[in-house]
């Protein structure tokens, strides 16, 4: 028999899967301000706000669409990760991550207070099925991540970086420390790597504590 191949979450990058060619410019859009964008730009290079997307590459999938190649861990794809964040999608399986209980995301032992009103996650959600499988491959969890459950997650900004000029001509000028919300007069001129959700009306629960209410829902 044939084993199972080991399971990559579909938002880890792959090796060959590499960022685009830099071919990026500034358009002036009024005294002093610009728009960051592609000298070859497609629609598909902005999310739904108008941000502008890091490009990168995608390497060859199987039978069933799914990324193969050389996981690189610690990287995530930053289209995949703007489509199943956008869509609400397990960022293992990329199918729907609605639950009974609400959304799930997880989070690293001590990179987030549970105590905290509201939390910024740049994690896609995970189905049920693949919630004890991504706090065992994904480098930034433990065997026991925080489990955040919510019924709403709406969307927050992005992470990336900010372009202007400089002595290399269109370079990058600022690098925010965290995330930059949605409505920022900075977003014009991002190049967004990722895309992140905001909990504020949470439920934090241990994973073990998640699987049996999960058997347990209607």
């Amino acid at each position: 028999m044939r084993p199972e191949p080991p399971l990559v979450p579909f938002v880890v990058q792959r090796e060959g899967e590499e960022a685009a060619p830099d071919n990026l410019m500034l358009s002036p859009t009024g005294p002093g301000r610009y728009r960051l964008g592609y000298v070859d730009e497609d629609p598909r290079d902005r999310d739904l706000h108008g941000v502008l997307w890091a490009r990168c590459s995608f390497g060859e999938v199987d039978d069933l669409g799914k990324p193969t190649g050389r996981p690189q861990w610690r990287m995530m794809h930053p289209l995949r990760q703007r489509g199943t964040m956008q869509a609400l999608r397990c960022q293992v399986c990329a199918e729907p991550a609605r639950t009974p209980l609400g959304y799930i995301f997880l989070a690293g032992p001590g990179t987030v207070d549970p105590d905290d009103p509201m939390i910024l996650t740049n994690q896609p959600p995970v189905c049920p099925r693949h919630a004890s499988a991504t706090a065992e491959l994904c480098p930034h969890l433990t065997h026991e991540p925080t489990v955040l459950l919510t019924r709403s997650a709406p969307l927050y900004g992005v992470n990336g970086v900010a372009y202007g000029y400089g002595d290399q001509g269109v370079q990058v000028v600022k690098r925010p420390d965290g995330p930059i919300p949605y409505g920022h007069p900075l977003l014009p001129t991002v190049l967004a790597s990722q895309m992140v959700r905001r909990l504020s009306s949470f439920r934090a629960v241990g994973l073990d504590e998640l699987l049996w209410e999960l058997e347990r829902a209607p």
